[in-house]
């Protein structure tokens, strides 16, 4: 059967399932969120989600809240099958999952029941998870909550970023929705595995106070924040009295007073921390672009050791 399907996403992880759910069946309508201001003039700028929708000719609905009788009326209307959501970004009520006849999957980036919430890639990198993945998930009223009916994993490598899992996230997310798309269109949906709550974990939201790091804290788990944290919110550190965006760094042995620079040079910035030492190796100075530590050194010449 050709599926009547609804779209729910906002940021760029959720466009390539939307071109899954595009090859998978008939999109009646896409939901994104309200335009938001961004860049140095501050204007309005559509979601990543609603510039492709547009440019795929799809009905764009951006209300402020999915509580109003009057926009779970006009879903209602459209007589969806199924509801895919994907980092939407607004809560969805018990009325509008009740909506489509097969109610709504959701494409998280994580392996469910572990890091149900906002950042579950960065946390599983900032965590020193040794493989992460996606799951389509029937979704209920409570939070990342629903059965599983398919997922994917991958290993989480040492030199993984925040940004680098997302992208790779983000093309087995939809993978997996074309998968489960196939699967219901011939009549059979992927069943539904319930979730181990005693095994969940939540990933909060990333705030910018985290990414100002502390050298007192282990050098392992400050290198594993510094790639969780690329490319948003970015770490930072003091150096010197300096603050320093810090864009690679690798944890190694190393002693002295945490924020003590044990040595510098072509190879880097050694710092010592609470447990071992960071090696800074790119890091980008307020105002400058992202360097290699050994070109910023040539402004810095105290600092080599």
């Amino acid at each position: 059967m050709s599926l009547r399907l609804l779209f729910a996403g906002t940021p760029e992880f959720a466009v390539p399932s939307l071109r899954a759910a595009l090859a998978g069946g008939e999109v009646l309508a896409v939901l994104t969120q309200p335009d938001r201001p961004a860049g140095r003039g501050r204007q309005p700028q559509a979601s990543p989600v609603k510039q492709v929708a547009q440019a795929h000719g799809l009905p764009v609905l951006q209300p402020e809240t999915l509580r109003d009788a009057a926009i779970q009326q006009q879903l209602a209307a459209l007589a969806p099958d199924l509801l895919i959501v994907v980092a939407y970004g607004l809560i969805l009520p018990q009325a509008v999952l009740d909506i489509p006849r097969f109610g709504a999957w959701n494409v998280h980036a994580s392996l469910l029941p572990r890091w149900r919430g906002a950042a579950p890639i960065q946390r599983a990198i900032e965590a020193g998870d040794a493989e992460t993945g996606v799951c389509l998930m029937q979704m209920e009223k409570g939070l990342d909550t629903g059965p599983v009916r398919l997922r994917a994993t991958t290993p989480i490598a040492a030199d993984d970023t925040g940004g680098s899992l997302h992208d790779r996230l983000a093309a087995m997310g939809a993978e997996v929705l074309a998968q489960g798309l196939a699967r219901l269109s011939q009549g059979e949906a992927p069943p539904a595995e319930a979730q181990e709550a005693a095994l969940a974990t939540y990933a909060h939201k990333l705030e910018k106070a985290e990414a100002r790091l502390d050298w007192g804290q282990p050098a392992a788990v400050l290198a594993r924040r510094i790639r969780a944290f690329t490319p948003w919110p970015m770490a930072e550190v003091v150096l010197d009295g300096e603050r320093l965006r810090v864009h690679r760094a690798t944890a190694q042995p190393g002693a002295g007073a945490p924020g003590t620079v044990l040595a510098a040079g072509k190879d880097g910035i050694v710092v010592a921390c609470g447990e071992g030492a960071l090696r800074l190796e790119v890091v980008q100075r307020d105002g400058a672009r992202a360097v290699a530590a050994a070109d910023y050194l040539n402004a810095r010449p105290g600092l080599r050791r």
